[in-house]
């Protein structure tokens, strides 16, 4: 049986020209000119002046830059609730404390009120304003970002994005990533490019960019021999997956458009459906690149109070849902589970209305990669359509 995946890796056939000369030249090695050349490419992508750092994931980019923003010990950090755990895990490394913020209804990413409020709460409990805001690009949807960063802003606390999921995503034009201090990136293989694994560090500067790269390098010392006067890390990107993502990077367009068309054919055919909703993009300014599509089931039961905390799961529809797709090979996951209900941070901090945990109840991503096709929506779209009549 053909599998339909979420979001598979789809190559150029330019990859290898890359990847040859890095073994014809014996580049093997972490740094060399792939990654030299990708960091340009990534860099007149982004625009807006911004210098990128090329790493060995988006994880090490949102490590990278919590050190670069003073994030220590005790430290409070304000993360995206309604994300993976990499958004967060970060500052736990550091000794530092995530506080969750819920999201709001419209993009389901941080809400900015409640993030005014746990600020505010924050500086009243701990007499300390945190060290950072983490706001997500949830499946690539842009989030309400002039609204966080007025409120940073206000309080003089910087933004750090994880844009890892909204490749080529775009807020009133500009791309998003670029709005912060520090923006991020991840091209692990079911993101929008692949460099296999990867990631990478959207810089304001090009001091800051150098501060990023002597850290990724094991913070070692200008020196003939090796003299290291702070703690380091081996996070920079090998010259061989870097030649994977410049070959990736001639048809990144590409797939950002074929994202959003599969987008349009699942907003057209639920469009209107009594129960079945399609995630859209709430403002005529937000460019989504829909890295995966996502749908809610709308039921009567759906719309019941939920049992707050760990013990929501998704409901019922959504488990018959990825079990009549899975019996014809293809690929379907819940939302993301929110962190503030994930038993290892049970302890943490955290700011709520519920939103994100009624989506996880009732949500499902959808196969919206550049190896979905036309023929394969329609069968998703068929296969939902009976799961909800």
């Amino acid at each position: 049986m053909e599998q339909v995946y979420l979001c598979l890796a789809h190559m150029s056939g330019n990859e290898m020209k890359y990847i040859q000369e890095a073994f014809d030249t014996n580049w093997v090695v972490p740094l060399g000119p792939n990654v030299n050349a990708f960091e340009e490419e990534l860099e007149a992508f982004v625009g807006q002046g911004k210098k990128v750092v090329a790493l060995s994931a988006g994880t090490a980019a949102v490590h990278l830059a919590m050190i670069a923003l003073g994030v220590g010990p005790g430290d409070d950090v304000i993360c995206q609730s309604f994300t993976f755990a990499a958004s967060c895990n970060p500052a736990r490394y550091l000794g530092a404390n995530p506080v969750f913020v819920d999201s709001e209804a419209a993009t389901w990413n941080m809400d900015p009120n409640l993030l005014e409020e746990a600020i505010k709460d924050r500086i009243q409990k701990t007499g300390h304003k945190p060290k950072a805001i983490v706001p997500v690009y949830l499946y690539g949807m842009p989030a309400y970002i002039d609204d966080i960063i007025s409120i940073a802003q206000k309080y003089d606390i910087p933004v750090l994005e994880d844009s890892a999921e909204a490749f080529g995503s775009r807020y009133k034009g500009q791309m998003t990533g670029t709005f912060g201090e520090y923006g991020v990136m991840s091209f692990n293989g079911n993101k929008m490019i692949t460099t296999s694994g990867g990631g990478a560090l959207i810089c304001p500067n090009q001091e800051a960019k150098n501060k990023i790269m002597f850290y990724a390098t094991q913070a070692r010392e200008n020196k003939p021999y090796y003299l290291h006067q702070e703690i380091g890390y081996n996070y920079r990107m090998s010259n061989v997956c870097a030649g994977i993502g410049r070959g990736q990077m001639t048809v990144a367009e590409d797939h950002i458009r074929h994202h959003q068309r599969i987008a349009r054919m699942y907003a057209e055919a639920f469009d209107g459906h009594d129960i079945i909703r399609f995630h859209k993009q709430p403002e005529t300014y937000m460019d989504a690149n829909f890295w995966l599509c996502t749908i809610t089931f709308e039921t009567p039961e759906n719309d019941k109070p939920l049992t707050s905390g760990m013990e929501v799961e998704p409901c019922e529809m959504v488990t018959r849902a990825m079990a009549a797709l899975r019996q014809e090979g293809i690929e379907s996951r819940p939302l993301w589970r929110p962190m503030h209900t994930q038993p290892v941070y049970k302890d943490a901090p955290a700011y709520v209305n519920g939103i994100s945990e009624r989506m996880f109840h009732k949500g499902l991503c959808l196969p919206s990669g550049p190896c979905v096709t036309d023929a394969h929506v329609e069968k998703i779209i068929s296969i939902l359509k009976q799961v909800a009549r």
